[in-house]
């Protein structure tokens, strides 16, 4: 485990280290390593027919922002060899996951799907805004990749992906 630790901490120092050379600030670095979605849950026995998905996104010290997420679900059309949003229950709508006062906040929101006709591949797309009052003053989007560490909700515990295949 020391051998990890020591792995992750000079992969971060290299990180921080070109984001500098690059002109950003090391805090300006650590804060695009806290933005990400992923998927946390695809089909399992427990969750069956259901994909999970997950965002973190990083705060600006400021107790005035707002942050707020949208989970969207996408699914592959291989003739077109293009993603799609699924237009009906695939959608969570803005979420509030609290100030921007925090260093990080993550939250999540499962979908459930039963394929009509064959297997589904699906993916996530996280969509992130800091408010002050109706004001957006940032925003992201990020689809789902395998990687990350969710902070709860992950099935099987620690399971990150960046697509879920549900099996007719």
């Amino acid at each position: 485990m020391p051998a990890q630790r020591t792995t992750h901490r000079f992969v971060t120092l290299v990180v921080i280290f070109f984001a500098f050379a690059a002109g950003a600030s090391p805090a300006h670095a650590a804060a695009k390593t806290r933005l990400w979605a992923t998927v946390n849950v695809c089909d399992t026995e427990k969750q069956p027919d259901t994909i999970g998905l997950r965002g973190s996104m990083p705060g600006n010290a400021d107790s005035k922002t707002k942050m707020y997420m949208r989970f969207r679900v996408q699914y592959f059309v291989s003739r077109e060899n293009a993603w799609k949003q699924v237009r009906k229950g695939g959608d969570s709508g803005w979420v509030s996951v609290g100030s921007g006062r925090y260093v990080a906040r993550q939250s999540g929101r499962s979908f459930q799907f039963s394929p009509a006709a064959g297997n589904i591949l699906l993916r996530g797309q996280v969509s992130y805004e800091w408010r002050r009052g109706k004001k957006v003053v940032k925003r992201a989007t990020r689809v789902t990749e395998d990687g990350h560490t969710s902070s709860a909700g992950a099935d099987p515990a620690g399971y990150s992906a960046a697509e879920c295949l549900i099996k007719k």
